[in-house]
């Protein structure tokens, strides 16, 4: 199989299999991040977080609180000894939002991925606004975003790689 390459001609892939959870949000400790619509660069962070981003017909707005309070606080930067006990706005980091429906994909029947748990978009549109909303306040600063709905391509360089799995309905 051929996986797109990024500038350094280096692989990104993706691989999510989480028994019957369902995945809300992939965060990625990154160097540098960006998304891409049409060939144009619509966003870019340096050092910082990557939020890949699922809604599902069941979320609300306490998730949306819930969640971004989670990776405002998610210590997965090192500290000068080493160790992942600093958190975004400690570095000084950015943060990149991207809509990502397929993070509810269900492969359980066929091969095929089913996407009907995830939002609609009247739904996921003001839930996803309200997310990047939330995390901006709480960051201090802007926060870089993707498209919602569009075809993007998204480029980043893993820093570690540090990848957290977070699903609000099990609040871990």
């Amino acid at each position: 199989m051929d996986w797109p390459l990024d500038q350094f001609g280096c692989a990104f892939t993706s691989l999510l299999l989480i028994d019957k959870e369902i995945v809300r949000a992939v965060i990625q400790r990154v160097r540098e991040g960006s998304v891409a619509i049409n060939g144009q660069i619509k966003s870019a962070i340096g050092p910082g977080l990557l939020v890949l981003l699922g809604i599902e017909e069941a979320d609300g707005s306490e998730d949306v609180e819930w969640l971004s309070g989670k990776i405002i606080r998610l210590r997965v930067f090192n500290d000068d000894q080493g160790v992942m006990n600093r958190f975004v706005q400690e570095t000084g980091g950015e943060i990149l939002v991207v809509s990502q429906f397929t993070l509810h994909a269900s492969t359980r029947k066929g091969n095929r991925p089913s996407y009907i748990r995830a939002a609609r978009p009247e739904i996921a549109i003001p839930l996803y606004e309200a997310f990047v909303r939330k995390l901006a306040e709480e960051l201090g600063k802007p926060v870089a975003t993707g498209e919602f709905g569009a075809d993007m391509k998204v480029a980043l360089i893993n820093d570690g790689p540090v990848t957290i799995l977070i699903d609000t309905k099990l609040r871990e």
